[in-house]
């Protein structure tokens, strides 16, 4: 499977592996191209891809693995930029997901890596189906 989206990125991200909650993390790649319009800006001559494009491609993937479907995102959490993020890099991402039984939102906490090591940590709320049919 391969999630595309509308947003500050322009790459795709691939599914590995869906992985199951409580037993093993999700999986997802995504390639960050070196024509990505946002190296243009960030910075001439030394393109380092910008943290709110890594959140896009966690959230993209941690779409494509929500254990419920029909969940939209409702917080980031928190984001740590560990290591940055170059032209030709391979994003790897490993989701692993928790369900909030008190509200029925899927948590999930995601480590990015790339060829030289720990990029991001972020962590993504998303709310269950059911919020999202009250407030249509």
């Amino acid at each position: 499977m391969t999630a595309t989206a509308c947003g500050p990125v322009d790459g795709a991200v691939e599914v590995v592996d869906p992985g199951v909650p409580g037993e093993r993390p999700a999986r997802c790649v995504a390639v960050v191209g070196g024509t990505e319009k946002v190296f243009a800006g960030h910075f001439p001559g030394f393109p380092i891809f910008p943290g709110v494009c890594v959140v896009e491609y966690v959230q993209r993937g941690a779409l494509a693995t929500l254990p419920e479907p029909g969940g939209v995102l409702a917080a980031v959490e928190s984001a740590r930029f560990l290591g940055p993020v170059f032209p030709g890099s391979t994003l790897s991402c490993e989701f692993t997901w928790l369900r909030d039984e008190a509200t029925s939102a899927w948590r999930c906490r995601a480590e990015v890596t790339t060829e030289r090591g720990l990029a991001a940590r972020v962590r993504l709320r998303f709310s269950a189906p059911a919020d999202r049919e009250a407030t249509r």
